[in-house]
């Protein structure tokens, strides 16, 4: 496999199945009251972060990659203190993402050097696929930290076998979602 096809296959492989799985494992495991909750003023629940992740993939990936319209109102994810269901938020999130990974998929090495202007930034298309997945990476993290506060013990993604982190996340029953 060569270099551009591995760095497509992977970040499909996080885009599409190992960050959602996670994701929803927590919001699964989350109080039904917990989904649109803050700690405080200055932070996002995480209904405001599956609003982001969303609206983040659409844009970067759908419509300044793939082409489609974007019609994005950033400020509204944020600003959101309440909306849909778990549920709900994660079936647009997983929509989103099956679209993001025929763009993905569908990608040429000559694409990858391309460049696209997102959010009045030049960027190329390999900066746009790398930026979505770190992005996803490290709100997936703080969906995880935020399941830990306000449902402790309930997650659980690996198992210590003698200093090595085990992935038992794969087993998961929401993994084949």
């Amino acid at each position: 496999m060569n270099l551009h096809a591995a760095f497509l296959e992977r970040s499909r492989h996080y885009l599409a199945y190992e960050y959602p799985t996670k994701i929803a494992c927590c919001v699964g495991e989350l109080p039904a009251d917990a989904l649109w909750r803050r700690l405080d003023d200055g932070s996002n629940s995480v209904g405001n972060i599956l609003l982001h992740l969303e609206g983040n993939v659409r844009q970067w990936i759908i419509s300044s990659v793939g082409g489609a319209p974007d019609a994005r109102h950033r400020a509204a994810e944020f600003a959101a203190r309440a909306g849909p269901h778990g549920t709900a938020l994660l079936a647009a999130l997983r929509n989103t993402l099956s679209e993001a990974d025929a763009v993905i998929a569908g990608l040429t090495e000559e694409d990858l050097a391309s460049r696209r202007t997102v959010q009045g930034r030049d960027v190329s298309v390999l900066d746009a696929v790398y930026h979505v997945v770190e992005h996803f990476s490290l709100h997936t993290g703080q969906i995880i930290l935020l399941t830990k506060l306000l449902a402790p013990g309930r997650i659980k993604f690996y198992e210590d076998a003698d200093g090595l982190a085990v992935p038992i996340w794969r087993a998961l029953p929401l993994a084949d979602q």
